[in-house]
């Protein structure tokens, strides 16, 4: 799970990262009394998922997603330019993504950037620390062009982070006396709040040091562990589903795992490793699959019924593949939900089923009995052939 920029604010607040004062808006008045309690220099910033906001175009022609401004009138001009408006960047894709929110907050003058992270990380089974004197830009890019530049401490999930592992990375970036002292202050907290809140990584960038000696955080990216949520719930209300994938957002409502994708051959799966495998070879086959979608290892009637209407609500799909392999699942079962599901919705695209193992039998004597016009195949590989040549 993702949190908006406002939201990465508040816990920092919290956990006594330091941070440059400010709140969020949904309406140009709202933004114009945030600003005149701030004063002068005052940065307005739209609140979307998405990174190169700075850089971004709003559809309404309006250009940039990031503003400096000097009074409240202009901070409620700019607000007034963003709130209900589409804003597209290099990470948005094409279609962009509505700006609904804004954060007005304090701006800061900048003596220096950095990058800082904490991460998972899968190899040493540990909380990661990144950090750069490269803050600001593609952090990417960095590791590639300039890898010496990257500075990385393995943190023992079980000790926590250390004093001379602060006073490493200080080091490092360059850092002494009192701005060294803020730094680990800054840094000490940021682990806290990525043990406690079941992070999976928190980025900031820039990390900025000012004229005068401070370290602050400017910006911010969370990811939260979705299998841990349910011990936070105070931080499973910051979800915000308007910057997710509507579908992705329909299929959580009936546990289904669904992930969108830019194909065209949709897959009805149970089992993710069953789910990958299909993609794999329909793209083998020469398809582009359109989804990941597993209905899990007990999938019921309903949810293979609204699994069929998240499917055809893409209009990309022009063919479905339906592949289960019935070990806990009954086949039964599925082949009753696609039939019921064929009679709820307009199915005017091929079919392609390939049903194996649990009362396998009785779920294919349900589709013979049916009127539901399908493709049936035999094994996996024929399954993406028949729905390769489905669609040619």
């Amino acid at each position: 799970m993702n949190i908006h920029e406002y939201q990465a604010k508040e816990l920092f607040e919290k956990f006594g990262v330091a941070t440059p004062k400010g709140q969020v808006a949904d309406t140009p008045e709202a933004a114009k009394e945030v600003a005149a309690s701030l004063g002068s220099n005052i940065v307005v910033k739209a609140q979307v998922h998405a990174g190169g906001r700075g850089k971004g175009t709003f559809k309404n022609g309006f250009q940039g997603g990031v503003h400096l401004v000097n009074t409240a009138v202009e901070a409620a001009g700019i607000a007034e330019k963003m709130i209900g408006q589409t804003l597209v960047t290099h990470q948005t894709g094409e279609e962009g993504k509505l700006v609904s929110k804004i954060m007005v907050a304090d701006a800061v003058d900048i003596e220096k950037e950095y990058y800082l992270s904490i991460l998972m990380d899968r190899e040493s089974r540990s909380p990661v620390i990144v950090a750069s004197t490269e803050g600001g830009v593609n952090i990417e890019e960095v590791a590639e062009k300039t890898p010496e530049k990257i500075h990385k401490e393995v943190i023992h999930p079980l000790l926590g982070i250390q004093p001379y592992e602060i006073r490493n990375l200080a080091s490092k970036l360059g850092l002494s006396g009192d701005t060294a002292k803020q730094f680990g202050k800054l840094l000490n907290g940021l682990f806290k709040l990525f043990m406690c809140c079941d992070c999976t990584m928190v980025e900031v960038n820039p990390l900025v040091t000012t004229p005068d000696g401070d370290v602050l955080a400017l910006d911010a990216k969370f990811d939260f562990d979705d299998n841990a949520l349910y011990r936070h719930p105070e931080i499973a209300e910051l979800h915000d589903p308007t910057e997710e994938d509507p579908r992705e957002v329909e299929a959580a409502k009936f546990d289904l795992n669904y992930i969108g994708l830019d194909g065209n051959i949709a897959c009805l799966v149970n089992g993710a490793g069953l789910a990958m495998a299909t993609m794999d070879i329909i793209k083998h086959s020469g398809g582009e699959p359109a989804n990941f979608l597993d209905v899990g290892g007990g999938a019921t009637q309903e949810q293979v019924r609204n699994a069929f209407k998240i499917i055809l609500g893409d209009s990309n799909v022009k063919a479905i593949l339906v592949n289960i392999f019935g070990g806990i699942m009954d086949c039964d079962v599925i082949a009753k939900g696609i039939v019921a599901a064929c009679g709820e919705v307009d199915l005017n695209i091929p079919l392609v089923v390939r049903l194996e193992g649990n009362n396998v039998e009785a779920g294919k004597k349900t589709l013979a009995g049916s009127d539901v016009d399908l493709i049936s195949a035999d094994t996996l590989a024929d399954a993406a052939q028949k729905a390769v040549a489905a669609i040619a």
